[in-house]
């Protein structure tokens, strides 16, 4: 029976213990790939497939990619969520017996990326690992492999305070035990989760004792146990940058939920789930990576300590005021490197010399920035700016050993200065002596045998020689030319002399790289040694880049320090959306007030789509969390309760990866709300009940306001276009009619965006659907409808007496519902003029718009662009 050849059986083998992985097994200069690795690889990296003989009947499929351009492969097969085993050989083939030796050096995950282009600059790459325990506690631990960061929490909350964090934190892979229940790993998945591992062992080994000693729970321990077995065993090396694990409890910072992050858009737009459009956007004037990781995940954890605000408004304030320091800060802060992510390369074992030399140009700032800190006449910042450590000696070490411009490879000299190394200078010396004299060579055999073509030469191959053209060889007389080889129209000889200098240069400058990587990795190894200080550095630079960057909007956009109080009180004067406003730029926005005082828990806000409600509601919360973040507000004023969670129900979206409607996600962020929140909560209802019947919807939303008003008291704005409902505000002692104004003119709409007190007193339904510009046939045929169920159901003083009616039933009865109120006046009908053809060009674009799944700062935006194009 035939059997697979030797290196065969050896690929199996290992492939074996990597099942779930591509395995990229060095053959010479390529990796190849064998079987359905092969097949699965040619197709998503679009590369030949080929096949070799294994020893067998059947020829084996393979591919290959070269090892020197392999990177771009695996980043490729990395970001659709794959790993990759890479299989190198680990001894020598010259000395090797039978099959060269191979074995998995490193597993590459989505979650153990230490470069390349899936690594964002401004984004942390967690991997994260989910203990379940027999009591229904949940350990969640994550670790970014390339900066050290390293966090462990308990949930004994509901199991979606898990799936909230794993979205928070965005990871990408996590980590689970073989039993963990299945049910759960399809929830994970659906929250953006690429790749689910396994590890079972959470025993603690004296490798983990340094990283885990800041751990006194049982279950802590386990937890952060788990992702250390995982990271131990697949990158197969000391990582000793990943840093002691912090603790934390979720309830230590504001709470705001998946739905809730989602619809705010802080970090993503909810259309494009990019940056562009969010609040992270408009906050991002980080001059460093590192600060721009710290500030995503700062939005993302508003604070709920008063003292830990205010001592962050403090410092905005005073850099805010101190405007050409400010200046000079961000200026160092531009020649700043990435120094959690360097020191990581440096630990990992990976960082190259132009790494080293990022380093010491980073740490070469540190002087100039703790002096323009101290040079702020403020006791705080002075004192804090101490704290910075400049880690001279690693500068000194590394300005001292590593030429400024190194080259990329490490192996291929030219790294150590000169007159570093006692013995490389010499090795230096013999081989530049060498090659004057080669060089000088020429010129002298020139003149020796007369003959002007001669050269000397010099190829891998052959290593040194003199040629001589074919024409030429009669002049050679008396010469001690050994013939090396023949060409065509040439003979290439060597000399005694010429060997002997060659084989000096050569081993000189073999000899040379040899040493120049042994110092580079001896320099690199002491630089290792300084990890932790210069983790400390990067955690401290990283919060001054935040604290001028909050200060530098807070300037340019004229924000206003927030102020808190204890007595649960809201008072926003000319508060504005600070995204949308940014968006809008050039154009007025319109301010708007709120005041909620302790005899007020419910705003019930009126008025027409595109009126500016959510936009109203938005705006509220985004203040509320930039001033819990530490940063100034967009308002005049703001005087603000700490709130410990936000609740919201904005915008309508199915959520189709579990299979939920609109309407059935409608009510899982209102349960989450109702549930959840407490007196300290703000919550955002945004058109409760539109997903089902009229009276449906109409009996949820109020029976949710009632149970807000009377069981939880959080404060609450809630917009609805049930009309019925603003009735409330008689039976709800705590509970405020606003609009959001809107006028008339000439049988058109007009928006005014200003939030008014009392209820609204139309829908314009038809009039937003002629914005839309639907077919004129059915506007005519609604505004027919409108009018003949206004006659059916009577005039609307009558209607407005029977809403007096119902006003005055017992708080707990129902309202009587009908649809009269809905569709109130009959909209006067306007003969459409006469359109040129730049009109009819703008018309069409916005007939082309798909409104339902615009964002509010979409249809903003798109609708300033248009109207710019009328005038």
């Amino acid at each position: 029976m035939k059997k697979y050849t030797p290196m065969i059986q050896q690929y199996l083998k290992i492939k074996a213990e990597y099942e779930d992985a591509f395995l990229f097994f060095r053959l010479g200069d390529f990796y190849e790939l064998f079987f359905d690795d092969a097949i699965k690889a040619s197709r998503e990296l679009e590369i030949t497939l080929t096949a070799r003989d294994g020893g067998v009947d059947e020829k084996i499929p393979m591919c290959g990619v070269p090892y020197h351009s392999a990177q771009g492969y695996i980043e490729t097969l990395i970001e659709r969520g794959y790993k990759v085993a890479i299989c190198e050989q680990v001894e020598d083939p010259k000395s090797a017996k039978g099959v060269v030796k191979r074995e998995v050096i490193q597993l590459i995950t989505p979650g153990t990326m230490m470069e390349g282009k899936n690594l964002s600059d401004k984004e942390n790459n967690f991997i994260a690992t989910i203990s379940l325990f027999p009591d229904e506690t949940y350990g969640l631990a994550y670790v970014d492999l390339s900066t050290g960061e390293s966090r462990v929490t308990l949930i004994t909350d509901h199991w979606t305070m898990v799936l909230d964090e794993i979205s928070t934190i965005q990871t990408k892979e996590v980590v689970l035990s073989s039993d963990f229940p299945e049910d759960f790993v399809k929830e994970i998945k659906t929250r953006g989760v690429t790749t689910i591992s396994q590890e079972d062992q959470t025993n603690e080994q004296i490798e983990f004792a340094e990283t885990l000693q800041s751990l006194q729970q049982e279950k802590l321990k386990l937890t952060a146990a788990r992702i250390l077995h995982y990271l131990f065993r697949t990158q197969k090396r000391s990582l000793d940058h990943i840093q002691p694990f912090e603790t934390y409890q979720i309830h230590q910072y504001m709470n705001i939920d998946y739905y809730s992050k989602r619809n705010l858009e802080l970090t993503e737009t909810i259309r494009s789930r990019g940056k562009k459009g969010s609040l992270l956007w408009l906050l991002d004037e980080t001059m460093t990576s590192m600060g721009g990781r710290l500030l995503k995940q700062w939005i993302h954890r508003p604070l709920l300590s008063r003292d830990q605000i205010e001592r962050r408004l403090h410092f905005v304030e005073v850099l805010k005021d101190h405007y050409f320091e400010r200046q000079e800060l961000r200026e160092r802060l531009k020649n700043v490197y990435d120094i959690e992510r360097l020191a990581g390369k440096v630990a990992f074992g990976n960082a190259n010399a132009r790494d080293l030399v990022s380093l010491k140009m980073t740490l070469k700032q540190i002087p100039e920035i703790i002096h323009i800190l101290r040079s702020i006449p403020d006791e705080t910042i002075q004192q804090r700016a101490e704290k910075l450590d400049p880690c001279t000696e690693v500068a000194e070490l590394i300005d001292q050993a590593i030429v400024d411009q190194p080259p990329l490879s490490v192996k291929e000299g030219n790294l150590i200065r000169d007159g570093y190394h006692e013995q490389l200078d010499r090795f230096r010396d013999a081989s530049r002596n060498g090659k004057t004299w080669i060089a000088n060579l020429e010129k002298t055999e020139r003149e020796r045998t007369g003959i002007k073509s001669l050269k000397v030469g010099y190829n891998r191959v052959f290593g040194y020689y003199i040629e001589v053209t074919k024409a030429n060889l009669r002049l050679l007389k008396d010469t001690n030319y050994e013939r090396k080889q023949t060409l065509a129209n040439a003979e290439r000889f060597i000399t005694p002399e010429l060997k002997e200098m060659e084989t000096l240069i050569l081993e000189s400058e073999e000899k040379s790289m040899e040493l120049e990587y042994e110092l580079f990795t001896k320099i690199r190894d002491e630089v290792k040694g300084h990890i932790h200080r210069l983790q400390f550095l990067a955690k401290e630079i990283s919060e001054w880049d935040c604290l001028q960057c909050f200060a530098t909007v807070s300037e340019e956009r004229m924000y206003v320090k927030p102020t808190f109080n204890n007595e649960r009180r809201v008072q926003i004067v000319d508060g504005r959306h600070p995204v949308v406003e940014k968006v809008m730029e050039v154009q007025s926005y319109v301010p708007n007030s709120c005041e909620m005082g302790n005899d007020q828990e419910i705003l019930l806000i009126t008025g027409p789509n595109m009126s500016g409600k959510s936009t109203y509601m938005r705006q509220i919360a985004l203040i509320s969390i930039l001033a819990q973040i530490g940063c100034f507000v967009p308002a005049k004023k703001a005087d603000l309760p700490i709130f410990d969670q936000i609740f919201t129900r904005i915008g309508a979206a199915d959520d189709l990866i579990s299979g939920q409607s609109t309407f059935m996600v409608e009510m899982l962020e209102a349960k989450n709300a109702i549930t959840g929140a407490t007196a300290d909560s703000l919550i955002l209802f945004d058109e409760i009940g539109r997903g089902t019947s009229t009276y449906d919807g109409m009996a949820l939303a109020q029976a949710m306001i009632e149970y807000i008003h009377d069981k939880i008291g959080a404060k609450t704005l809630f917009s609805t276009h049930y009309h019925e409902l603003t009735a409330l505000e008689k039976q709800l002692p705590k509970l405020k009619n606003v609009h959001v104004s809107a006028i008339e003119q000439n049988g058109h709409l007009v928006f005014l965006h200003k939030i008014k007190d009392g209820a609204a007193d139309k829908s314009y339904g038809i009039h937003v659907a002629k914005l839309a510009e639907l077919p004129q046939e059915v506007i005519d045929r609604a505004e027919t409808i409108l009018q003949s169920l206004e006659q059916e159901n009577g005039k609307p003083s009558k209607e407005k007496q029977q809403l007096s009616e119902e006003q005055d039933q017992p708080k707990d009865e129902p309202i009587e519902e009908t649809q009269l109120s809905l569709f109130e006046e009959p909209i006067v009908k306007k003969k459409t003029e006469k359109i040129g053809d730049k009109e009819k060009k703008v018309i069409k674009e916005l007939q082309s718009l798909d409104l339902l799944n615009m964002t509010p700062i979409d249809a903003l935006n798109n609708l300033y662009r248009l109207q710019k194009k009328l005038r």
